[in-house]
């Protein structure tokens, strides 16, 4: 080997692992914020049903065996986030929980009230 390759080799090895580190810890960020952005979204994606529901107090169209499938799949969702301990998973997800509850609840109300 030429003399000083082993140092120069450690250097840029080095130097590499410290760029790929810093890729990947700003790639980790970016995904916190994009997975933060989709679960807004998927909480607050209910809210206009449950606005419809209340204004008009009529809820003939809502398929109560669908809410009952997507509350099970948000409550897994909670229980993965608690399992992780990813807050952003926890907290959209209840929130969602809570609307699509809601939604049952004044559905049931309303379909009731209207029969």
């Amino acid at each position: 080997m030429p003399p000083g390759f082993r140092e120069n080799h450690e250097f840029l090895a080095g130097h590499y692992s410290l760029i790929l580190q810093h890729q990947f810890t700003d790639m980790k960020f970016d995904m916190v914020y994009v997975g933060i952005g989709a679960g807004i979204c998927t909480a607050i994606s209910m809210l206009p049903q449950l606005i419809r529901i209340i204004k008009k107090r009529k809820a003939e169209e809502i398929s109560f065996v669908m809410l009952f499938i997507l509350l099970t799949g948000i409550g897994g969702w909670i229980w993965y986030g608690i399992l992780k301990k990813d807050y952003p998973i926890i907290i959209t997800n209840a929130f969602s929980f809570v609307v699509n509850l809601l939604i049952i609840l004044f559905t049931k109300k309303y379909k009731d009230k209207n029969a």
